[in-house]
């Protein structure tokens, strides 16, 4: 069947064909290069501008110098280094800031200027967005929202290079990355349940937190995506 959207996250471990460059031998039918070649062909073409090859050769390298031996934070600092950059900015959440304190600390002690930035910065009210105040975290008390456009503002204004996320909360990052100048890489994905461990949520999607499923789990996991099983009921 033709798929019209691509599904990597089905594909079987046995499979994997991209890995070894026989995705148009081996591919599922969901597979990006079964779906939208065309797609694919476009985005390649992209790797002919300058900048966006040199970013993807330096990272290629990071990699492979790091593998399983580096640190995130140390193939920050590397990346950053091996980029000729020389101010990073650190948009972090309040509740970061002394996290923020030490990895400012280590980039200067590479070698870079830093610019770090709390979300809280310009202490807005959140009345001023509209929210109300049972809608607060601490209702009756003063809340500052989350200034995400702000902190990539100042982050452009200070001249930073590469700036790092430090726990920006769900949606407040998106708005980082969308009004954000330059690059950006994420230090800390923040989830204040998991000690900022995300994956662990789907590490245990079956066990302590089944609860993070819809109402339309399935009984058995699909092996399929959701568009080949619609067309396999139709037919």
């Amino acid at each position: 069947m033709k798929y019209e959207d691509p599904a990597c996250a089905y594909c079987p471990e046995t499979v994997r064909a991209c890995r070894v460059g026989e995705s148009a031998e081996r591919g599922p039918g969901y597979c990006p290069t079964k779906v939208d070649p065309d797609g694919i062909d476009d985005a390649v073409g992209k790797y002919d501008d300058a900048e966006v090859r040199r970013i993807s050769q330096v990272s290629a390298v990071v990699e492979a110098a790091g593998y399983c031996e580096w640190t995130r934070v140390e193939e920050i600092c590397e990346f950053a280094k091996r980029m000729g950059f020389k101010k990073i900015g650190i948009a972090t959440c309040i509740s970061f800031v002394d996290h923020a304190k030490v990895l400012s600390g280590i980039l200067e002690s590479h070698g870079f200027e830093v610019a770090s930035v709390a979300c809280k910065h310009g202490g807005i009210p959140k009345e001023e967005l509209g929210i109300k105040d049972e809608e607060k975290i601490r209702p009756g008390n003063y809340e500052a929202i989350c200034n995400p456009v702000g902190q990539a503002e100042l982050l452009k204004r200070a001249g930073c290079e590469l700036n790092v996320v430090l726990g920006l909360c769900v949606g407040h990052d998106s708005l980082f990355f969308k009004h954000a100048e330059g690059l950006t890489t994420v230090l800390v994905a923040k989830d204040r349940v998991l000690a900022h461990n995300p994956i662990g949520a789907l590490n245990l999607a079956d066990t302590y937190y089944s609860r993070v499923w819809g109402p339309d789990r399935p009984a058995k996991p699909p092996k399929i995506p959701v568009e080949g099983r619609r067309k396999s009921k139709e037919s």
